[in-house]
């Protein structure tokens, strides 16, 4: 397996994000509620800060992020609908639609210029939201993610041939049984290699199991499909990304991941990049103090 195949996979199944916390959660207020499209719960008080869910998880993977910020932020922590056990919903395309939603969410709200955090393919949306949006956001943060998740495959990836794999992925989970798709999560070869700290393996590998395969299905291929490279030069907010390449193989070194991601990101004018030392896919996670200490000095500076 090459080394851009295994990254292909690594992300692909990649998920993590937000959820519910058991203590802390502001009293319910008078705002519109949310869209069926997102599950937000509302933490701490200050300026808002909004963190999106990647594929298939729950909210909980940024409690130690929320518990850094609460007493300065107020934290907005979505669950995509049909992920980690909340209700799926029919809308098509899902992504899209969360995008427009959440845009909406922001104005209706009131906040200005929240700084979205979004890991995996929270940071496709992150990315897309402000190539759309420029003047609704402020600072973004991207962990792990990549405008152009296709172009992976091959050095001359198009959505063209990205379409090919990723509508095959796509109709092998969107039909698979219940049974078939928790049986499949549990002995996943992709989940484990995914995070360092294995005692949070359980908790990826139970937020897949209570994920809906048809709206796993549709979201990998949104973003499989949706090269976001040439909507870069739109972006004008702040932009800080991550990046983890342990776990991605033995052809894979922090050198080579780097070229990848600064490649990927070259039309996005002024971004600063961050290479993990040993997190994985779940930097949050591996590398949470390290994490946390460059997302304090990004959101400072």
């Amino acid at each position: 397996m090459t080394f851009k195949r295994s990254l292909f996979h690594i992300l692909l199944f990649a998920s993590a994000v937000l959820g519910l916390f058991a203590s802390g959660v502001s009293a319910a207020d008078k705002s519109p509620a949310p869209p069926a499209s997102f599950k937000v719960e509302v933490v701490g008080k200050g300026k808002p800060i909004i963190l999106i869910p990647g594929l298939m998880c729950s909210g909980s993977v940024w409690d130690a992020t929320v518990a850094h910020y609460r007493d300065r932020y107020e934290c907005h922590v979505l669950t995509l609908a049909g992920f980690a056990g909340q209700p799926a919903t029919t809308d098509a395309p899902f992504l899209e639609k969360v995008r427009t939603d959440l845009a909406a969410y922001i104005r209706e709200r009131k906040l200005v210029k929240p700084v979205i955090i979004g890991h995996s393919l929270g940071g496709v949306l992150a990315l897309w939201l402000a190539s759309r949006e420029p003047d609704l956001l402020g600072k973004i943060v991207i962990v792990d993610s990549l405008p152009f998740l296709g172009a992976t495959m091959s050095p001359d990836g198009t959505v063209a041939t990205a379409k090919i794999v990723a509508a095959s992925m796509r109709d092998s989970m969107v039909s698979t049984t219940p049974e078939n798709w928790r049986k499949f999560q549990k002995s996943s070869p992709w989940l484990p290699g995914m995070v360092g700290d294995k005692t949070k393996l359980p908790l990826i590998v139970k937020w897949a199991e209570d994920s809906d395969p048809r709206t796993a299905g549709n979201a990998m291929y949104e973003i499989m499909t949706n090269d976001l490279r040439g909507d870069l030069k739109r972006i004008t907010t702040p932009t800080l990304v991550f990046g983890s390449w342990v776990g991605l193989g033995p052809q894979a070194s922090k050198d080579s991941v780097t070229k990848i991601f600064r490649e990927q990101y070259a039309g996005l004018p002024g971004y600063q990049l961050r290479i993990a030392e040993t997190a994985r896919h779940f930097i949050m996670y591996d590398e949470e103090a390290w994490f946390l200490g460059e997302v304090d000095a990004f959101l400072k500076g």
